[in-house]
């Protein structure tokens, strides 16, 4: 803070969500007198109002804008195809100058000449926006419509598996993986085929606009990593993640689980990742038989009750990577469904109960962990 009071400086905070003092994280209020400037950026009105900003909307595109943008991602070359200009048009009117949908619906229709099939995607966007006020719910539904447009539930359910994960998470080929450990992707002959068949998946997904490779300072692409933008992370939380039985709430700082978070018998994938999460009470049993995958990484979690996972008998599974944990409660034995147990980078970890019953366990990652004995039962593990 010393160093910044004796500079004039600009400092840029984008994507601001939560209200915070500028001198509380050591950012000299800026005045006339200093020179100074903080820019926010924040879909939040109610955090520009908390910190005094002067608030300047960012306006939709322009019909004109909105149109070349949409052309100089499609390509130019569609306007060839006699009467798909009009198609094109109403298309892009539908996206309301939101950019983030432009391009979203842009991944879906690249490459497409066929005027019916134009003609069938204008109408299947304007049943994704119809009777939509609220400008977020607008866009939650016209990025929606890049997930309909994937066509296989298949991929769907790769896709919102992604929103699992805490924001800005990004992903590497583990991303496959997983998928194959939650049995999202058919696994009838080798793991190779499966995996192959994740990685045409994660392409397709990237086509549609749902994943975004990175790309560093320099314009160079990331080698194999993804990730999920915000927005269209939100729209997987919000507007599909209930329907298929998802409670996410990563990165919001819970510091208990039985007082924060709801637990229902229909619940199917938990994530509570990235939290200051502690210890899981003694008592605390939910009644969550349908629950395949639970993922509590990134905790602080040094301790869980062994009632917490007597009703969970349908765990697939069970991710408790980079926590203090030290010793895993007996009760984990009797997750007989259980295929994939991940301790990555546990390194307090001493202690694993016998595996021998888990008879459907593939996978036991222990890389970076603190066990030095091996866990009784490892010869049942099952090879994939």
């Amino acid at each position: 803070m010393e160093i910044m009071g004796r500079v004039r400086f600009v400092l840029i905070l984008d994507d601001v969500w939560e209200n915070f003092s500028l001198i509380d994280v050591g950012i000299p209020k800026p005045t006339l007198q200093n020179g100074c400037k903080v820019v926010i950026t924040s879909r939040s009105t109610d955090v520009c109002n908390f910190l005094g900003c002067e608030i300047v909307k960012v306006q939709p595109l322009s019909p004109g804008e909105s149109l070349n943008l949409f052309l100089n991602r499609v390509g130019h070359d569609v306007l060839q195809v006699a009467g798909l200009e009009e198609m094109l048009k109403l298309m892009v009117e539908e996206c309301a100058g939101l950019p983030l949908a432009i391009v979203v619906v842009v991944g879906c229709m690249r490459g497409e000449k066929d005027i019916i099939e134009w003609r069938n995607s204008i109408n299947e966007l304007r049943q994704c926006v119809k009777s939509v006020k609220v400008k977020e719910d607008m866009i939650f539904r016209q990025l929606k419509f890049s997930y309909d447009r994937l066509g296989s539930l298949e991929i769907q359910k790769c896709f919102l598996s992604c929103s699992l994960f805490r924001e800005d998470y990004e992903f590497s080929k583990e991303l496959i993986e997983g998928w194959i450990d939650e049995g999202l992707i058919d696994e009838p002959g080798r793991r190779q085929e499966a995996y192959d068949r994740g990685h045409a998946f994660l392409n397709r997904l990237e086509k549609n606009c749902l994943l975004e490779k990175i790309i560093d300072s320099r314009g160079y692409l990331f080698g194999f990593v993804f990730k999920i933008h915000d927005v269209v992370r939100d729209m997987a939380i919000k507007s599909i993640g209930p329907r298929f039985g998802y409670k996410v709430k990563t990165g919001m700082n819970l510091k208990r689980v039985s007082n924060e978070c709801e637990w229902v018998k229909d619940l199917k994938k938990v994530s509570l990742m990235a939290n200051g999460i502690s210890k899981i009470p003694v008592g605390l049993s939910p009644q969550c038989p349908s629950l395949s995958t639970l993922i509590l990484s990134d905790n602080n979690l040094a301790e869980i009750s062994s009632s917490f996972f007597e009703d969970m008998v349908g765990l697939n599974v069970l991710d408790l990577s980079g926590t203090s944990i030290e010793a895993l409660p007996d009760s984990i034995s009797n997750l007989v469904n259980l295929s994939a147990l991940q301790l990555r980078k546990c390194k307090r970890l001493k202690y694993l109960p016998s595996l021998a019953k888990l008879r459907a366990l593939k996978k036991l990652d222990l890389y970076g962990a603190g066990i030095e004995l091996v866990p009784l039962g490892m010869e049942m593990l099952v090879k994939s």
